[in-house]
């Protein structure tokens, strides 16, 4: 995990409009939408309220009545990985599309309306990550962040951090701080000096099955607790937790593989 993390307290952030090129809302495409749901329901405490219909069946993730994700269902026919997608906020999605494809990278759903929540496109930056890019309406995004049961952090997991790093500069305009390691590959993007989102370069140790992907890292209350949830449910847990400087992580699959960190921030 790289960057900073901040903290918004007890109660948590609520969020207006998001900065261009700020994560501002993450998404999970599922075969079994009730199943998933019943999962993050009972790991995270989250309701669930329909969401646009452009967007087949889609239900957003409530948290004391405030949105935090969305759930989706797959069509059967759709052969796609199983994975929590991260998007980023733009003030004109088709302008943001256009300059992905520009820079090397590829749009394959969009940019189209979602209802009067907003304007989205599903894009693959060049090292093929995928990643979604939001033009909000009258949904700008997640609502609240800093509370247990919210997306706390987003990282890139690839092959070399500082070549995919130009892509994201050139595309949403973000500053690149590398981490000062010869044998860490780390660069966090920052928006007017604020960290958003990391990079993390693996090399060989990139999962071939996975490719690039982003992670999304969820905030927990307890991380052990949160794990021993996770197998009760039907998850698994993939890597043990680990203290860190933003706290303690742990990465896990819910029962359809979809995998996701859970950190319990410094007490």
């Amino acid at each position: 995990m790289t960057g900073a993390r901040g903290s918004a307290g007890h109660d948590g952030e609520a969020h207006a409009r998001y900065a261009p090129g700020t994560p501002c809302w993450v998404s999970l495409m599922a075969h079994g939408l009730t199943a998933t749901q019943e999962f993050y329901g009972a790991l995270f405490g989250w309701e669930f309220v329909p969401g646009p219909p452009q967007l087949g069946p889609y239900a957003r993730a409530l948290l004391d009545g405030r949105e935090v994700a969305g759930i989706g269902q797959l069509s059967p026919d759709r052969h796609l990985p199983v994975a929590w997608t991260p998007y980023l906020a733009s003030d004109d999605v088709d302008s943001t599309a256009e300059t992905v494809r520009l820079c090397g990278g590829t749009i394959g759903v969009g940019p189209l309306e979602a209802a009067d929540f907003g304007r989205l496109a599903i894009g693959s930056d060049p090292s093929g990550a995928v990643f979604g890019i939001w033009q909000g309406a009258t949904h700008l995004g997640t609502g609240i962040t800093g509370v247990p049961g919210t997306p706390a952090w987003n990282e890139l997991v690839t092959y070399e951090a500082a070549g995919v790093a130009k892509f994201y500069e050139t595309v949403f305009g973000h500053e690149r701080r590398a981490l000062d390691s010869a044998d860490l590959d780390q660069v966090t993007l920052c928006l007017d000096g604020r960290p958003v989102a990391g990079l993390h370069g693996v090399g060989a140790a990139l999962p071939r099955d996975r490719g690039p992907h982003w992670m999304t890292y969820f905030e927990v209350m307890d991380v052990d607790a949160s794990l021993a949830r996770v197998t009760e449910l039907g998850g698994r847990v993939l890597t043990a937790p680990h203290d860190s400087a933003h706290g303690r992580v742990a990465t896990v699959s819910d029962p359809e593989g979809a995998e996701l960190a859970l950190v319990e921030g410094p007490r």
